[in-house]
């Protein structure tokens, strides 16, 4: 089946397997509850001309340092230093876009920020994020750890594997399960994988509606954003992270 010709307001929830974004697939081995062995094999085609791959030339800076990022071909390098973001050169409102991530790094800190207003880049300092928009959130396993050995307490507030939540001004109603207080969607199932694999992310973002798929599976999302238009940011948080193979098809 070419989910690229399936109209957006269709649910992808036969999304089950782990897939590429070169119209290749993976089977996915599942385990049941009895102990039994499962496999689901789809295929997510990204190659109709309406996918457009992004690249250096989609993305500016908005305070990183010139060295911060580094592009080689379709993967985009960053040390994760200053803490800062890459903004896309246009602005999105109703998008899917995929892409593959990967953290360098034990507990690295990293995420896709989606409907970012002009008004949270501009002048915007080093060491400082956008005070607006829709994180999708990439975080290492051992985020977890360090965090509760740090602070001597339980993670309770977020989690590893795609978390998603509105940032400073920006609204969203988050779909649950939820966070403590109520602010993050939690992923429903957990699939993320640690470092230094690769995962697998699908956003489709829709009339203020955002849904996440990690490595084929729906996970987390929300609606009601607002905004729900603006830059689609990659986030630089102080730990070497890698992203490849952007790819991203508006909608009307």
């Amino acid at each position: 089946m070419n989910f690229a010709n399936l109209k957006p307001i269709l649910s992808l929830s036969l999304l089950a397997g782990f897939v590429t974004t070169t119209g290749t697939s993976f089977a996915q081995e599942n385990k049941t509850t009895s102990g039994a062995s499962t496999q689901a094999t789809v295929i997510l085609d990204t190659t109709g001309s309406d996918w457009v791959e992004l690249g250096a030339s989609d993305f500016v800076r908005a305070n990183c340092d010139e060295a911060t990022w580094t592009w080689d071909g379709p993967t985009v390098h960053c040390t994760g230093k200053p803490v800062g973001v890459l903004r896309s050169k246009k602005k999105y409102r109703n998008l899917e876009f995929v892409g593959w991530w990967r953290h360098l790094s034990k507990g690295g800190n990293s995420g896709f920020f989606l409907w970012t207003p002009e008004d949270a880049l501009e002048k915007l300092v080093p060491n400082r994020l956008p005070d607006a928009g829709i994180e999708v959130q990439v975080l290492d396993h051992g985020y977890t750890e360090q965090y509760e050995t740090s602070s001597g307490k339980k993670a309770t507030w977020f989690t590893t594997n795609g978390d998603i939540f509105p940032v400073g001004r920006s609204k969203l109603k988050p779909f649950p399960p939820l966070s403590p207080d109520g602010s993050r969607s939690f992923p429903k199932s957990n699939h993320s994988l640690g470092t230094p694999e690769w995962n697998f992310y699908y956003v489709r973002a829709i009339q203020g509606e955002v849904r996440l798929w990690v490595n084929g599976h729906e996970v987390s999302g929300g609606s009601g954003a607002n905004p729900a238009e603006g830059y689609l940011c990659l986030e630089s948080e102080g730990a070497p992270v890698e992203f490849r193979n952007i790819r991203i098809r508006e909608l009307p």
